[in-house]
Parts: C-alpha cells; sequence; structure tokens
C-alpha cells in the first residue's frame, strides 16, 4: 500500500456504508484519504425491491453491484466482500471472522478503523455482530490508532421521532460532520442501492427532513491508542 492515509470501514450489510456514514467517506476521499469498505454478507435476506427488481436468488449478486456503484460514486476503493450469510453473523466462528477482518487490516494497513456500536444503530444481530468483530480485530491490530463507530445522538432521533433508532446520549458523540458539501454524492450513493430504497422511509420524507438526518453524521471514538494518536495525521478526522 502506499503512504496515504488510510481508513477501513467494517459493516454487515451492502447499503451500511451510505446512510450514516457515506458523507465522511467522500470526504476523507476528497481529502486524498485511501477509504477501504470491507462488507461481510452479500444482502441476500434483504429486499428485492418494490415492485421487484430481480429474483432472491439473484439478489446476492444485484447487491454486490449496487455495492460497488456506491463505493465508485462515492469515490473510495471498490469494496472487499467476504462470503456469509445476511441474518446469520452473529452466527459464525468468531476467531474465523475476526481473522479474515485482519487478514484486510494487514493488506490495507489503516490508521483508523469504522464500524457500528454495541447498539448496531437499529439493533440489528448482523450490525452488532459485525461491530464486535471489528472491535476484536482492532485489539489484536496493535498498529491501528482508532476505532469510531456511527451514531444517532439521541436528541435527533427525538426531533425526528425515530423510535427504532437506538440513539446514544448527545454528549457521548465524540465528532459530528456536515457533509452538506457532498450531498449529491451521497444521495446518489444511497440511489445505488435500489433494491433497497423502500426499506427507509426517510427516503420518502421532504427534503428538509431528509437534510436533517442524513445532512450530518456522528461518530464516536471507543478505543484508540493514545501513543499513536499522538503521532501527525493519525486521526484524519479532524481534518474534515
Amino acid at each position: 500500500m502506499s503512504d496515504r492515509e488510510q481508513l477501513l470501514a467494517v459493516f454487515a450489510h451492502p447499503d451500511d456504508e451510505v446512510s450514516r456514514c457515506g458523507g465522511t467517506l467522500a470526504l476523507l476521499a476528497k481529502h486524498g484519504v485511501s477509504v477501504q469498505v470491507l462488507t461481510a454478507t452479500r444482502g441476500q435476506a434483504g429486499s428485492c425491491g418494490n415492485p421487484p427488481l430481480c429474483t432472491p436468488d439473484e439478489l446476492p449478486s444485484v447487491r454486490e453491484c449496487e455495492l460497488r456503484c456506491a463505493c465508485a460514486v462515492l469515490g473510495i476503493h471498490p469494496p472487499i466482500l467476504l462470503d456469509y450469510q445476511d441474518g446469520h453473523l452473529s452466527e459464525v466462528d468468531p476467531e474465523k471472522i475476526v481473522s479474515e477482518i485482519l487478514t484486510v487490516v494487514r493488506k490495507v494497513r489503516p490508521q483508523m478503523i469504522l464500524t457500528y456500536g454495541l447498539d448496531g444503530i437499529s439493533g440489528h444481530p448482523d450490525h452488532i455482530a459485525i461491530g464486535r468483530f471489528a472491535a476484536e480485530a482492532f485489539r489484536r491490530a496493535a498498529d491501528v490508532a482508532a476505532l469510531y463507530t456511527i451514531a444517532v445522538p439521541r436528541s435527533l432521533a427525538e426531533t425526528l421521532g425515530m423510535t427504532q433508532i437506538r440513539a446514544v446520549p448527545d454528549e457521548a458523540i465524540t465528532l459530528t460532520v456536515n457533509v452538506s458539501a457532498v450531498w449529491d454524492l451521497k444521495i446518489a450513493a444511497i440511489q445505488c442501492h435500489r433494491t433497497q430504497m423502500g426499506e427507509s422511509p426517510i427516503l420518502a420524507a421532504p427534503e428538509e427532513r431528509q437534510r436533517l438526518f442524513l445532512g450530518q453524521e456522528h461518530f464516536q471514538r471507543m478505543l484508540f491508542r493514545p501513543e499513536l494518536l499522538a503521532k501527525p495525521r493519525q486521526d484524519m478526522f479532524t481534518a474534515i
């Protein structure tokens, strides 16, 4: 790999990379950061669209194509996909998947890892599981400076009446990124996931409400190594 700053985003499904962090990934890429997404499943348990855009058997390959489209729109590297079953990440052998994540960490050599927190945003078992696996990979990878998780502040969830969101206290948010400068890119990346467009009510809401939820992205710095963060340019989020 080059000497560019590297970020590895570890998620469960195609489309996890866009809604809560796609704008930040695009901004980082525009600032010269090399952004790599690792996705554990091909989203085969998701929607085929309404009306259906494919058959259930075709869905994994369709969703992989949608993920590749979104990454290209955001200006980041093509994704790396593992081959786990959507809806069953909590059942996999932790040592196997952590080892696979570590293989990617050694290849990418990121200074930062981004993933889901313990709440998985929505409480989805796959989100919770991949966050746990990514955190364990961070603990074993001694040269990664920080682990960030995506989050939704409680005040925002309450304002929008999003009771299904597992929000965190506002004071727990470490970083808030205004992504208005890449709003069009973020929406275009979301629209790459055509099969899933009907699964998120916010996408049918007025633009003002969409911008309230999607226009800022929130993160928690959950684990870090102060001795690495003390070095210049290790916390790349401070540059955006």
